[in-house]
């Protein structure tokens, strides 16, 4: 019997290439099989979505292509997992195939059956060794009047929960809790339940997976955890994929691409520092992983309950010390339940906020003296100091000062920023590295000086002004850096957070990636310098993310209940007046939040207004933007269009990247259906824009919707 499947394959939305594609196949395969599939001359990975008995329409065998082969021994991906799939294409303006194969292990694209076969053995050897039987058996520590309420309203919940818990409040240990629960219940239809674990970083796993481990590995055997982001090897994220899929792990880690991970048991979901920027993707399918969270979840639960399992479902739980304003009015407006946690375990205190006026401070000083002597006050007592700089490198910027000339990119409309441990000007946005020069290429100036300061410089200098000090055994103090460039090599982030926890390290400078998550409970200061600059963006969450951001790391301090009591924030600024710091003074979220919320529903901005980007890329500015204004010439007519505002496009902030142009145009209205329901009509529009005269040198377009950056 000939069948003829309908496959999605890899193809991006500007591409033109329809949802999917008709194929012919000598067997009935079943929706959510993985196939082989030939795509011009090459021989790709694709999705079966369906699998008639009929070709399609004004098709002829002639024109289709034979499946080249399938991947026995795979369960196929459940209705669910298609349904995330669909969901998110649809909303998120993109291909079927482009979401749907970015999902997939890149690995399993390599595969023979043989190969296959090999894995999976070795997924069910994994799942048939059972639990330690002479491990030692854990002891749970006791609960906190707040985590045992917030267990019990959780257990309990039919909505969304926001676990809204002050930095050390203990929701960890309610995520552990909650799995444990979720975990220990009965297979359904013979399905163990699994749970879903999402950091919005790579550098947060580790921590989070040796508790995991440690609580639940000695329960439920060697492979019951197992992790899922960027940083693994192919071969990494093949086994935990294949773990994952075939229910064999039943605790899965990951960054924002977890969230499309088949997990055909799936009953909890954790979406831990819910606030984080990082769970919107900005290359590729431009999606929110933490939104897409709360969807996945209310699937699960539909699907549970039309096979009768009414009262089972898949509950989602949103941590975060800082939520996001749209999470926060989801809350306010009933949406979610939030279940707040405001008091840290062990009755300790969240630091004190000091603020350092700059203005009041001697000109060009790095570190105030005032915090300099109390870092060295707190290494005299054994304790750690956190310097918070979000800029990496030595310097932003090298420089002359008789020519003008600076370190700016042949390729990017930025600059190369100095790294001098190795002596290089880098580009941080396509990469460009050379040796910096000997003299001004311009005049030949031989004098020329970085301008600006990164965590690289930060730390030299402090190891400088702080070689006075004295540790605890007499040793001058320690200073590290932890950043992108610090931890580039496989293993380094390992070996820098072991040194900071065993106390090798008294002060550590670093991005914002030491600022969330990490459990450091030996330091007592931390301090934020050069913060002013995100005061004064044009981007309306600006304040949102600086306030985020400065309570996260100000919650890295005095997590040690016994050394709370005089644990400190310092944060140098020009503008100590501003309200922001008034509302961090007293660490009063829900006040920052009325404010923000406030201005925003004045100004119609989300979570009050739908927003989207049409961005553009072109060989020159103006073909970028010709697309733009084409596009939105074109728009008269289409569904909704007098409940949508079209910008003026514009060059984005970073306007050439690897000599590619760059423009966007904003795209507002007041109803998110009539903004969704517009760009799937202006969708076909764009693709007969892309080959208008107007737009030759057009590279790619995308629509980015709910966007995080306008």
């Amino acid at each position: 019997m000939t069948c003829w499947p309908s496959v999605i394959v890899a193809t991006p939305a500007h591409s033109g290439v329809s949802a999917s594609l008709s194929y012919r196949s000598e067997l009935l395969l079943a929706p959510g099989t993985l196939v082989r599939v030939p795509l011009g001359r090459r021989e790709v990975l694709g999705v079966v979505w369906d699998c008639p008995t009929e070709p399609p329409e004004g098709l002829t065998e002639a024109q289709t292509r034979d499946v080249a082969g399938t991947l026995d021994g795979l369960p196929p991906l459940n209705a669910r997992w298609r349904q995330l799939v669909k969901f998110a294409g649809q909303y998120y303006q993109r291909s079927l195939g482009e979401v749907a194969l970015a999902a997939l292990p890149p690995q399993l694209r390599e595969l023979d059956n043989t190969q296959l076969a090999r894995r999976l053995k070795r997924r069910t050897q994994a799942a048939a060794q059972p639990a330690e039987a002479n491990a030692a058996p854990h002891t749970e520590p006791e609960l906190s009047p707040e985590q045992a309420e917030a267990l019990a309203a959780l257990d309990a919940a039919s909505a969304p929960v926001l676990l809204f818990g002050a930095t050390g409040s203990g929701k960890t240990e309610v995520y552990l809790r909650a799995t444990l629960q979720v975990l220990d219940a009965a297979p359904i239809d013979g399905v163990a339940s699994q749970v879903l674990v999402m950091v919005p970083e790579i550098n947060l796993t580790p921590q989070l997976e040796a508790r995991f481990r440690e609580r639940f590995e000695p329960l439920y055997g060697a492979g019951a955890v197992v992790c899922l982001h960027s940083g693994m090897t192919p071969a990494q994220r093949l086994a935990s994929w294949l773990a994952a899929h075939t229910g064999v792990a039943r605790i899965v880690l990951g960054t924002r691409m977890a969230i499309f991970a088949s997990m055909p048991g799936l009953r909890l979901i954790v979406v831990d520092e819910e606030h984080d920027p990082s769970y919107k993707s900005q290359e590729g399918a431009r999606y929110s992983a933490r939104d897409l969270a709360v969807y996945r979840a209310k699937i699960e639960t539909e699907a549970l309950a039309s096979t009768g399992k009414a009262g089972v479902r898949c509950q989602v739980i949103l941590g975060s010390a800082t939520p996001s304003l749209e999470s926060w009015h989801a809350a306010d407006q009933g949406r979610y339940l939030r279940l707040a946690m405001p008091a840290r375990i062990g009755g300790g205190s969240l630091p004190r906020l000091r603020l350092v006026d700059m203005n009041h401070q001697p000109k060009g000083a790095v570190i105030a003296p005032p915090l300099l002597a109390a870092m060295g006050e707190r290494i005299a007592r054994g304790e750690q100091c956190l310097v918070l700089l979000n800029r990496r490198g030595y310097a932003p910027v090298l420089a002359c000062h008789d020519c003008g000339w600076k370190s700016s990119c042949p390729h990017c409309s930025a600059y190369r920023v100095f790294h001098k441990l190795d002596r290089t000007l880098r580009c941080h946005h396509c990469g460009f590295t050379e040796r910096v020069p000997r003299a001004c290429p311009d005049c030949g100036n031989l004098d020329i000086a970085p301008v600006g300061r990164g965590t690289e410089q930060v730390e030299e200098q402090l190891a400088a002004l702080l070689a006075g000090a004295r540790r605890l055994d007499g040793n001058p103090p320690r200073v590290a850096r932890m950043d992108a460039d610090s931890t580039r090599l496989k293993g380094s982030l390992e070996t820098q957070l072991a040194a900071l926890h065993s106390g090798e390290v008294d002060v550590l400078v670093g991005t914002q990636m030491i600022a969330k998550g990490h459990d450091f409970r030996r330091i007592t200061l931390v301090a934020g310098i050069n913060v002013d600059a995100a005061l004064f963006a044009s981007d309306h969450r600006a304040p949102e993310r600086l306030f985020a951001l400065l309570m996260q790391a100000g919650g890295r301090a005095g997590r040690d209940a016994a050394q709370s009591a005089g644990s400190e924030m310092w944060v140098q600024t020009w503008t100590p007046q501003h309200p922001l710091f008034a509302a961090l003074k007293t660490h009063d979220f829900p006040a920052f939040a009325a404010e923000q919320i406030a201005e925003r529903e004045i100004a119609g901005m989300p979570p009050f207004g739908a927003q989207a980007l049409l961005r553009a890329d072109a060989r020159s500015q103006a073909a970028a933007q010709a697309f733009l204004n084409l596009a939105a010439s074109q728009a008269t007519g289409l569904p909704h269009r007098d409940d949508i505002t079209l910008y003026p496009s514009v060059p984005l902030t970073i306007q050439r990247v690897a000599n590619v142009e760059r423009a966007q145009m904003l795209v507002e209205s007041a109803s998110r259906g009539a903004l969704q329901r517009f760009l799937s009509a202006w969708g076909p529009v764009l693709h007969d824009c892309r080959s208008a005269p107007e737009a030759k040198g057009l590279v790619r377009w995308a629509v980015d919707v709910d966007p995080l950056v306008v």
